[in-house]
């Protein structure tokens, strides 16, 4: 029997009809990973749409694959639950389903339900794709959004470390990274208040906190083996930067006091790694930077000291909320110190460019000269972004890494384009996005962003999705967490859109609405309806506080 595929959609679950050259047998299939166990299923649906009874014979060929690893042997088991001859009489169906499973020697065969697994995998797509639903007018834009929200909250394992939210892309499971987890994703699972992510997100931020001494060592780059060994092979990335950044606005988003408090000596101790580690011109030492020497960062990075620069931000907020406010005084102090000293020793012309240069004895345009845009230093906004979008870094497939070279990394572009719309170039960069996101979600690579490329072959790492959700939220909509109950808001809203609506965000313990368009933004929280004027530089704030029912 010969089959020919001729429609593929994906909602979640993978489908593929096709038809056969057996007469009146189409094919139906269903592929969809089982919610809560190491088990792929493959369902599928034989019709008869024909006028004669078509006869199969079906073999379960029982496969298995075994390795060894850290915890025994690891079992693949294949099977089909037929076996035999089957007759499927005009108008009518039968179903079958292959289960591959993964388990130790010492574990049994899962029995499942295929039909229970399927509803549970759809409850799930529902449960990570219910919050913060899009609409902008633009059906690419908000579908992707959507897209990516799906990937980036199904990359959740259980692991003896407890939830784990890792890279995956067929490598990277059972393992956190202080950029992808902590520095990417978390700061986004804090708005969506899944209950998973938000755990995940927790376990990722507490599995380093046994690392940060008294003698102040690095701390690891990636927890690794079920949160039971670690993996620190580029050296100091960064990293400690990369938890003060990603764990300080995670904790203020959430809005859980007492959460917040459990985790502040971890973002203390990683701010004071970073003043520890600030070299004679002011801007911080690491030995790499997450290109992990890919590309050379010098001894001082524009990625490092720009992360340092957000974390004392966020930091100073959380301080004051803790009623710390002479720390929350010294934290903004030090802030506006680094982001002079960033301007001295990062500030540079290339190819007319008033940017960055990525190190000290840099020559050329990096796509990461973006970063500091995101945390608000705007100083060099306008040639920043010129430099980006120019023939040196911007082209068909997205951005490279740096001019000359032919390697690409979606994460730089990602920030490139949230730094952008922050500094206020909206149709510009919506225009990049949108032609980014058809590529990415239409083109030949599909659906979702991609960590890189000839590197992993562009494998979908969860995280990249979380930075294009963050594009939207912090890069349109302009969100920034202040304290434990109050956001500021301050959209870009691009000529293509009248309004933007986001609904069912799920922060700083509550759920609420925003409607914005250019004049106005409308908040519905609790059933109160409150409508704030826009300032065309800063936005407004909410504070939810002032919402009955709070």
């Amino acid at each position: 029997m010969t089959e020919y595929p001729e429609q593929f959609s994906f909602n979640g679950i993978i489908k593929i009809a096709s038809r056969t050259d057996v007469p009146g047998l189409n094919i139906q299939r269903e592929i969809f990973p089982a919610d809560d166990a190491p088990v792929d299923m493959i369902h599928y649906l034989l019709q008869n749409s024909g006028t004669e009874p078509v006869y199969l014979d079906i073999r379960n060929n029982h496969g298995q694959k075994q390795e060894r690893g850290a915890r025994g042997i690891y079992l693949v088991d294949m099977d089909l639950n037929a076996d035999g001859k089957i007759e499927i009489l005009p108008g009518k169906q039968k179903v079958i389903s292959l289960m591959i499973q993964a388990r130790t020697a010492d574990e049994s065969k899962r029995i499942l339900d295929v039909k229970a697994e399927k509803y549970r995998r759809l409850a799930r797509v529902a449960e990570i794709t219910g919050p913060l639903q899009l609409e902008t007018g633009i059906p690419v834009l908000d579908t992707a959004f959507y897209f990516c929200k799906l990937r980036a909250g199904e990359s959740i394992f259980r692991t003896r470390g407890g939830y784990m939210h890792g890279p995956g892309g067929e490598r990277y499971y059972a393992a956190t990274w202080c950029n992808d987890q902590l520095e990417y994703a978390g700061p986004w699972f804090a708005w969506t208040g899944d209950k998973l992510a938000v755990e995940a997100s927790e376990n990722a931020y507490k599995h380093y906190m046994p690392f940060m001494g008294p003698d102040y060592q690095q701390i690891p780059s990636s927890i690794i083996a079920e949160g039971f060994d670690y993996w620190e092979g580029a050296g100091d990335r960064g990293d400690a930067a990369m938890y003060a950044y990603g764990a300080s606005r995670f904790m203020l988003t959430c809005g859980d006091r007492k959460k917040a408090e459990s985790f502040w000596p971890g973002i203390e101790w990683s701010l004071e790694y970073c003043r520890r580690h600030l070299n004679e011109q002011g801007v911080v030492l690491s030995d790499s930077d997450e290109m992990e020497n890919r590309f050379e960062s010098g001894d001082a990075n524009l990625c490092t000291s720009s992360l340092y620069y957000g974390a004392l931000k966020s930091s100073a907020a959380l301080a004051k909320e803790f009623g710390q406010t002479e720390k929350a005084k010294l934290y903004s102090e030090q802030a506006e110190e680094l982001a002079r000293n960033i301007e001295k020793y990062f500030g540079a012309e290339l190819h007319g460019f008033k940017t960055y240069r990525y190190y000290a004895e840099n020559t050329v345009l990096r796509s990461w000269i973006g970063i500091p845009l995101c945390m608000g230093i705007l100083d060099r906004a306008e040639d920043t972004v010129a430099a980006l979008y120019s023939d040196y870094l911007w082209f068909y497939d997205g951005m490279l890494c740096q001019e000359g070279e032919s390697t690409y990394w979606d994460r730089s572009l990602l920030y490139g384009l949230r730094g952008a719309l922050i500094a206020g170039n909206v149709e510009q960069t919506v225009e990049k996005l949108l032609f980014y996101t058809e590529h990415r979600l239409l083109g030949d690579h599909v659906p979702y962003p991609i960590e890189a490329w000839p590197e992993g072959n562009k494998r979908h790492l969860s995280a990249e999705s979380a930075l294009y959700c963050r594009v939207i939220t912090e890069g349109i909509l302009g969100l920034e967490a202040l304290s434990f109950h109050s956001f500021r808001v301050n959209p870009r809203i691009p000529s293509q859109c009248q309004k933007i609506q986001l609904r069912h965000i799920r922060a700083f313990g509550r759920e609420f609405d925003l409607l914005v368009d250019r004049k106005q933004l409308t908040v519905s929280c609790n059933s109160v309806v409150k409508t704030y004027a826009l300032d065309t530089s800063y936005g407004c704030v909410v504070d939810l506080l002032e919402f009955s029912g709070n």
